[in-house]
């Protein structure tokens, strides 16, 4: 559904008028700078983050293509600056600099749709009033299962949006309204990493999303802890039958709290010595999906990169009409006919199906390795490769 120009000028707040100053300061500059570097690719994630597919794809250009002019915006204060800037060159995020790279780059690179200096304001001028032509990258951070309209064509205007599955860029393609060649299936660049990875027999990972609603809707810690949301993944956490089985099986478990729902942290606790509660911030959330022998989620896109390296999922989904009503509608994927793993609604069905699971060994069942195989056609080490060719290419058609 396309948004009105009004609902599309919403999103710009007070606190972002700033950055239209930065804007229009960076114009000037930017234009003289793009005649020393014609070719720069800009890569970003949020702000503070690198450890996505933009980022995947920056260590790939800087190890395998450093004929390619790529520069990775990130903010100073990030805990992964350091990291990043070893690897290549970097810009900080938001700031002067970075306006007059966004506006000199020859093309805009991000896994994130906010991945920009400020996203309301670039969303202004490139979408709402036009004005900025750019290209822009979308290598997205979760594989799309569900119809998200923010995405379409009309109200996201994105040059080329590179997908992780065949049914995936099959359902984009066919209904997010952008030009044929503009939806590539390329494979997702941090998936690059994940045919070597090396599962700890010990580690069991629970990672559930969040929801639309709660973060409008939650005013204070207490309202949330009334919520549904709270009390399902509660009441797994500190469910008997779960220390049990961690204590019987000698594993431990890391339940880490989405971003979004990190003002809320404080209240996840668990009685279980044998169960880590973190914030996403203090993770890196890609090794810990690569080290875990079992996820637990609920329709968290991390299922996607779990099940590509074929290992076992366990689906806690408590509030499925709800989450589809509230959160984001249904797409192409449905959990129960191409999920990866065994359905769960209560703590009590999640914990006897992880159960199963670990007492199998820990391996993912057969008939869900097939379902795997049908997903994922392309499982190679060369998704970076093709995502810059795809970018090639289309730099190559201006």
């Amino acid at each position: 559904m396309k948004e009105s120009f009004f609902q599309k000028l919403k999103r710009i707040r007070p606190g972002d008028v700033g950055h239209l100053f930065l804007f229009l300061l960076a114009i000037v500059p930017a234009w003289i700078y793009r005649k020393r570097r014609k070719h720069l690719w800009l890569l970003c994630e949020y702000g503070n983050e690198a450890q996505d597919n933009a980022f995947a794809l920056f260590r790939y250009l800087r190890e395998h293509r450093p004929d390619v002019d790529a520069v990775y915006a990130i903010a100073k204060r990030s805990p992964m600056y350091e990291t990043v800037a070893a690897i290549g060159p970097v810009v900080p995020f938001g700031t002067l600099r970075h306006w007059m790279y966004y506006l000199a780059a020859e093309v805009n690179v991000s896994s994130q749709k906010g991945g920009k200096p400020n996203a309301p304001v670039c969303y202004l001028l490139e979408v709402v009033l036009g004005v900025l032509k750019n290209r822009r990258v979308f290598l997205q951070h979760g594989v799309t299962m569900n119809d998200l309209p923010f995405l379409h064509a009309e109200n996201a205007e994105l040059s080329l949006f590179c997908c992780a599955a065949e049914p995936e860029y099959a359902f984009i393609r066919d209904t997010f309204g952008y030009p044929k060649d503009a939806v590539r299936y390329t494979g997702f660049c941090r998936f690059d990493a994940l045919l070597d990875a090396k599962a700890d027999p010990g580690l069991l990972l629970i990672l559930p999303t969040w929801r639309m609603w709660l973060e409008r809707e939650c005013r204070s810690d207490e309202a949330f802890s009334d919520s549904e949301y709270f009390r399902a993944w509660d009441a797994f956490l500190n469910d008997p039958a779960l220390d049990a089985l961690l204590k019987e099986t000698g594993m431990r478990a890391v339940f880490c709290v989405h971003r979004n729902m990190m003002r809320f942290e404080t209240r996840f606790l668990s009685r279980s010595e044998r169960v880590e509660v973190k914030p996403w911030n203090s993770v890196s959330v890609p090794e810990l999906l690569k080290t875990a022998a079992v996820l637990v989620t609920d329709f968290s896109s991390v299922h996607m990169d779990f099940a590509f390296m074929k290992k076992p999922v366990v689906y806690y989904q408590f509030d499925r009409e709800a989450f589809h009503r509230g959160h984001l509608p249904s797409g192409y994927f449905d959990f129960a006919r191409d999920g990866f793993g065994q359905i769960a609604e209560t703590p009590s069905g999640a914990i006897a199906a992880l159960r199963e699971t670990v007492l199998n060994g820990c391996r993912m069942a057969p008939e869900y390795e097939e379902r795997v195989d049908r997903f994922y056609p392309l499982r190679d080490r060369n998704n970076s490769e093709r995502t810059a060719k795809a970018i090639e290419e289309l730099i190559g058609k201006r």
